[in-house]
């Protein structure tokens, strides 16, 4: 998979990550979906790196879909810890 296949499953893995926890965002809808993106990167990092689970090439492959939106919720989780959890 390339980096759009990358880009597009961190949009998707964001939006998941935003259903999964509801509530505003100091981002909003941009932050959140920059927070998805590198989700996806870093949770397919990881497991590759930590979980030794090789990074498949395949779109729709289910522990990568699953490790990009695990990345997306530890980084949108962080995010909120960092500057609130609400825009003022």
């Amino acid at each position: 998979m390339g980096i759009v296949g990358w880009i597009v499953l961190g949009l998707i893995a964001g939006a998941v990550a935003k259903l999964l926890l509801p509530g505003r965002d100091p981002g909003g809808l941009i932050g959140t979906t920059l927070i998805g993106v590198a989700g996806a990167f870093t949770g397919g990092w990881l497991s590759a790196r930590f979980l030794d689970r090789p990074i498949s090439n395949e779109f729709f492959d289910g522990p990568t879909w699953l490790a990009a939106i695990g990345g997306s919720l530890v980084l949108l989780i962080g995010f909120r810890l960092l500057f609130g959890h609400s825009r003022r």
